[in-house]
């Protein structure tokens, strides 16, 4: 089956999506992401964990805080079938890449309400693509970055363009706040890939979760900058992850168009044996309580990446 099917096709098909490092695919039925390692699966005579951790969601925000008034509001019903969709595999060039990639977003979350909320490069123009209610690989819950009156501006998934034709970086667009209902969410998560730390913050303080980890290698590096949890799953049958949740993120690689014929290049955090010092096609490498630790987050967890 050749990588570049539709994968919003109603029909049931078999297609290949690429994690840094690791293969996507899911064939025939929705949900399942069989994802396979950049390295020889770990022996099978080593036992598999059968526990599964499921995530957590965002709490609902009943009284959002108030915010400045920001730009006008915008009342006008659009055609959301005739727009673009944003989710893993869109490549959108008219949505902007995040402009302020090392600040903390605001501790909301936010997700479409009815069919999907228009998505904005200008809360001034026209949208340019639609942020579905639902979507089976996730990212539909994204963090707010800006919050005004009318307007929120949130992270997304998705690229403006691939490396080798521009800026691969994190999406972000503006979301009218009538079409979407707001969360909150209590942590965010900090690595430094010098340090080799990975740190859990709360209003109460920071947890540390690791002090070492695998990440990329110079020619595939961890991309650096804010994004977010997109979806969390667990797949017993990945040999190498021992049956712990893989936590995938917003972002995707800083180098590679696609992977293994696929034509997208996410990031995730997820178990491996070998999991210390420059390792990886991008993905981080993490112990068992760490990556179980992030697996409790909610969808739209922030995550910052500092070099």
């Amino acid at each position: 089956m050749s990588a570049s099917q539709n994968p919003r096709s109603p029909s049931p098909r078999a297609w290949i999506a690429v994690i840094l490092g690791a293969v996507v695919v899911a064939a025939g039925f929705t949900g399942a992401w069989l994802l396979r390692p950049d390295a020889e699966d770990p022996p099978a005579a080593v036992p598999t964990p059968t526990v599964v951790t499921p995530s957590a969601t965002p709490t609902p925000e009943a009284t959002p805080p108030p915010a400045p008034a920001g730009f006008a509001a915008n009342t006008a019903s659009y055609d959301l079938a005739a727009l673009p969709q944003v989710d893993v595999f869109a490549v959108v060039p008219q949505l902007p890449v995040d402009s302020d990639p090392a600040s903390a977003p605001t501790g909301e979350v936010v997700s479409a309400t009815g069919a999907g909320a228009p998505v904005f490069a200008d809360p001034a123009g026209d949208p340019v693509a639609v942020l579905p209610a639902e979507y089976v690989y996730g990212g539909t819950t994204v963090p707010v970055v800006e919050r005004q009156e009318h307007w929120v501006r949130v992270l997304l998934t998705g690229r403006q363009a691939t490396p080798s034709t521009g800026n691969p970086g994190q999406l972000s667009g503006w979301l009218r706040t009538q079409d979407v209902a707001f969360a909150a969410v209590d942590a965010r998560v900090e690595v430094s890939l010098s340090a080799r730390t990975i740190d859990i913050v709360r209003p109460g303080g920071a947890e540390r979760i690791a002090t070492d980890f695998g990440s990329g290698v110079e020619g595939t590096p961890t991309p650096t900058g804010r994004s977010f949890i997109m979806t969390t799953r667990v797949e017993p049958s990945f040999g190498y992850t021992r049956g712990y949740p893989l936590v995938y993120l917003s972002v995707q690689s800083p180098t590679l168009d696609g992977f293994g014929g696929a034509d997208v290049a996410i990031t995730a955090f997820h178990y491996h044996d070998a999991r210390s010092g420059a390792i990886s096609n991008g993905c981080i490498r993490l112990d068992p309580a760490a990556i179980e630790k992030l697996a409790e987050l909610p969808m739209g967890t922030p995550v910052l990446i500092v070099p």
